[in-house]
């Protein structure tokens, strides 16, 4: 269901200006990345030499590589940073302003998430109480939406924060990446293959994972007046929204293969619509107390809403096929009223997602996959003949014209279970322990001298 694709077409306005206009499979939350200085200049005298090396080399690598693969200049495809692959972007557009050649746009992603992890280690000494240096580096940071506006925040966790969720945004567009429709040279159709839906739906539990880390073990360490100061897009509602809307999305896909498979019962397909509808609700009541002002959020909110309705009019498609299997003619009824539902609730799919697309940022409407093309063409049809079949029930029971409730099951995706990895050893090392000794007694001295004041 609703799979789409992450190509960007170039539009021509007038006689000169352009617009890239980009398709989307997955919603991928607004990308932050770090801002450069001189951490070595902050640090100097504190730690080690080779630690502040480390520390500003990997983050000074994290910069360019996101400059370089596009996160910085290629703004307008917030929603599709690394889906360039096999040239197709070329070939769609004629752009010619990306250097970077097809094997290395399908590992950019990979690479920056290597890079990330390779920090982490690092960074996590800083977050240690017993250096006491949390509160001592002011890490800084812009989100490529909305005027690049700059977040600069003197707390290690907020550093680490910000890596951990640009893990998950990363790990959200090579998901997106994978669910680029290729083209079939006999149709000339765009299809997304078994497999790509499959890997999908695991780097979806993967993001999902990351976000939940950051919700349950990184919060937690940050002061409430540091947390006003958040972007909006690390509010706590935010990020349980989109952790939870990873695996809805993951069921999307789930059913979307179950829909393709002639194995899959129908039981099995309401159970997954079902699911998917639950999970887009529970981020919808995430993001209520949530200041979702800005245009990326109301963007956000029409996505869900949008996706929420989608899944609503299958499970309400499936629910009825299963009930108009019964030979009472109360069944029958139930069926035509839940088809006459999923017709209304994919009419209203329809309209959200328009206004999705046109909310800013502007989004192009993606080509449909086999199994909404299926849903698209069945629930129309099944509620125009069975209305017109069992007519005359309806009208004479007038009393089970009641819309029957859709059974409620156990969600079955679950976040990966992300952990940190461990310290770097260099924080262990016996320099460390001389120059640490020396941090706490200098910090000891200038609280004796504030006392002596």
């Amino acid at each position: 269901m609703g799979c789409a694709s992450s190509i960007s077409k170039i539009y021509t306005v007038g006689s000169a200006k352009k617009i890239s206009i980009p398709e989307i499979a997955i919603f991928v939350p607004s990308m932050r990345v770090p801002v450069r200085f001189d951490l070595q200049r902050t640090l100097r005298g504190l730690i080690p030499r080779d630690l502040i090396d480390k520390l500003s080399s990997l983050r000074n690598q994290i910069v360019l590589v996101a400059e370089e693969t596009g996160l910085v200049l290629q703004r307008l495809l917030f929603f599709c940073i690394f889906c360039l692959v096999a040239g197709k972007m070329r070939e769609k557009t004629g752009i010619r302003k990306f250097s970077l050649d097809s094997g290395e746009r399908g590992s950019a992603a990979t690479e920056l998430l290597r890079i990330l992890e390779e920090y982490l280690p690092v960074l996590l000494g800083l977050t240690k109480k017993e250096y006491g240096l949390e509160e001592l580096v002011e890490f800084k940071w812009k989100n490529l939406e909305g005027g690049r506006q700059e977040t600069t925040v003197a707390n290690s966790w907020l550093e680490l924060l910000s890596i951990v969720h640009m893990m998950a945004v990363l790990t959200l567009s090579e998901a997106n990446s994978l669910l680029i429709p290729k083209d079939h040279s006999d149709s000339g159709e765009r299809t997304v293959s078994s497999d790509s839906k499959r890997d999908a739906v695991e780097l979806l539990l993967k993001a999902s994972g990351y976000l939940e880390f950051c919700v349950r073990d990184v919060l937690a360490h940050l002061h409430p007046d540091i947390k006003k100061r958040f972007p909006k897009d690390l509010q706590e509602g935010v990020l349980r929204a989109i952790s939870i809307q990873a695996l809805g999305q993951g069921t999307e896909f789930q059913l979307s293969l179950a829909v393709e498979s002639q194995k899959a019962s129908l039981s099995v397909k309401r159970r997954l619509a079902c699911e998917q509808m639950s999970y887009f609700g529970q981020a919808h009541y995430c993001l209520s107390g949530c200041d979702m002002s800005n245009g990326y959020g109301k963007k956000h909110l029409l996505f869900i809403k949008w996706k929420y309705l989608e899944a609503k009019a299958a499970a309400y498609y499936y629910h009825g096929l299963i009930l108009d299997k019964g030979n009472e003619p109360s069944c029958h009824v139930s069926a035509v009223c839940c088809f006459l539902a999923a017709e209304e609730l994919l009419s209203d799919s329809k309209k959200a997602f328009l206004s999705f697309c046109l909310a800013v940022p502007v989004t192009r409407a993606p080509p449909l996959c086999d199994a909404m093309k299926l849903l698209y063409q069945k629930i129309p049809d099944i509620a125009s003949k069975k209305s017109q079949m069992y007519g005359y029930l309806l009208e004479q029971e007038t009393s089970l014209q009641v819309l029957p409730d859709l059974p409620e099951f156990q969600l079955s995706l679950r976040p990966d279970d992300y952990q940190l990895p461990e310290i770097h050893p260099a924080w262990d090392s016996e320099e460390w322990e001389n120059q640490g000794q020396t941090l706490k007694d200098h910090l000891r001295d200038s609280e004796d001298e504030t006392e002596t004041d």
